[in-house]
C-alpha cells in the first residue's frame, strides 16, 4: 500500500506539469491569436480592412480593352488570350485613371517572355519552353514574335 502511494506521487507530478503547460499555452495563444480567427478559414478578417485601404493599383481587363480594342483583338485570336494584360504590362491603374499623365514603359520583353517560357522541367510538356540563349542568341524575343499573339 505504501508502495503505491509513494508511486502515485510520481504520475500526479508529470499530470500538473502537463496541466499547467496546457494552462499557459492557453493564456498565451488567446493573447497572441486575434479572437475572429478561423472565421473565414485562416485568414484574419480585419485584414480585409487592411487590404481596402491600400489604393487601387491593378485597372482590370475590361478597363485596358475599352482603349486598346486593336491589341486586345490580336491577343484574343492568339495563345496569350487568356493572359491578362497586366500580366505582362504590371499594374495600370493610374494609366487608366489618368492615361496621358501616366505613361507606362514597354515592358522588356526578353526578360518577360523568359520568365513564363524558359525551358524547365516542371511546366507541362505541351506548354512552348524554349531554352533562351539557344533560341534567340539574344535577339529580342519580339524581333520575330508579336507578344500580343506569338503565332504571327
Amino acid at each position: 500500500m505504501r508502495r503505491l502511494l509513494r508511486d502515485w506521487v510520481h504520475l500526479v507530478r508529470p499530470a500538473l506539469v502537463l496541466l499547467a503547460g496546457i494552462g499557459i499555452f492557453l493564456v498565451v495563444r488567446g493573447a497572441v491569436i486575434p479572437k475572429a480567427f478561423g472565421q473565414y478559414g485562416h485568414f484574419r478578417p480585419g485584414a480585409l480592412d487592411t487590404i481596402r485601404q491600400r489604393p487601387i493599383s491593378f485597372a482590370g481587363q475590361d478597363t485596358c480593352v475599352m482603349c486598346h480594342d486593336d491589341q486586345a483583338k490580336v491577343r484574343a485570336s492568339g495563345r496569350h488570350a487568356h493572359v491578362a494584360c497586366e500580366a505582362c504590362h504590371g499594374p495600370l491603374a493610374l494609366h487608366a485613371n489618368d492615361p496621358a499623365a501616366n505613361v507606362p514603359k514597354l515592358p522588356d520583353v526578353a526578360d518577360l517572355c523568359r520568365r513564363c517560357h524558359e525551358k524547365d522541367a516542371a511546366k507541362p510538356r505541351k506548354f512552348p519552353q524554349v531554352v533562351t540563349v539557344e533560341h534567340s542568341q539574344g535577339v529580342p524575343c519580339d524581333a520575330c514574335h508579336k507578344p500580343h499573339n506569338p503565332h504571327i
